[in-house]
This record gives C-alpha cells, structure tokens and sequence, in this order.
C-alpha cells in the first residue's frame, strides 16, 4: 500500500501560520507556555480582539485546542507536527517546546 502524501493538509496548516500574529502566538504557546488571551496579548502588544479572531482561525485549522477552567480558556498547540514545523521555522529545537 502506497502512503500517500496529503498536499492539502499541509497547505492548510501553513496558510494558518502565514501571518505574522498568528505564527507570534503559536510560538508563544510553544514556548513560553502563555495559554489565555490576556497573557497573550500583554505578550505580543495585540488587542484582545485581534487575538481572539486569530485564535478562532487557528482553532478552525486545527493548529491549536482549547480548554476550558472555569471562566477562562486555556490554549495549546495541538499537535507534533506544529511543534516541529514551528521549529524549523524559527531554527529552535522542538523538544524544548510544550506540547
């Protein structure tokens, strides 16, 4: 049985990293562990807002998850395959990420 490759899976993932806010709050959450829009945007600078659409984007691509404490909702990358390709973009080790 041939393994075939699905071109289209991985286009999709790279156009939900193709902007700079969004590629800014995945590596964020692979790096420094900020898990809730107001960490995120005392991080990056961004409005809650603007967060907020980004992560729904991501969310929609499967690139992030998101879990709910309370009142508040915590995200993380959803996959290895985020982590590494997040990596190669940033020439980081993808081991050093939370996952």
């Amino acid at each position: 049985m041939e393994n075939r490759i699905d071109y289209q899976k991985h286009a999709e993932l790279l156009k939900s990293l193709a902007h700079p806010v969004r590629l800014e709050i995945v590596h964020g959450l692979l790096s420094v562990g900020c898990r809730n829009v107001r960490c995120m945007e005392s991080h990056t600078g961004v409005s809650q807002s603007c967060i907020s659409q980004h992560l729904q984007r991501l969310r929609a691509a499967g690139v992030v998850v998101a879990d709910r404490v309370g009142n508040e909702v915590y995200y993380r990358a959803a996959s290895r395959e985020v982590a590494a390709l997040v990596a190669a973009l940033m020439e980081e080790e993808a081991t050093a990420y939370v996952v």
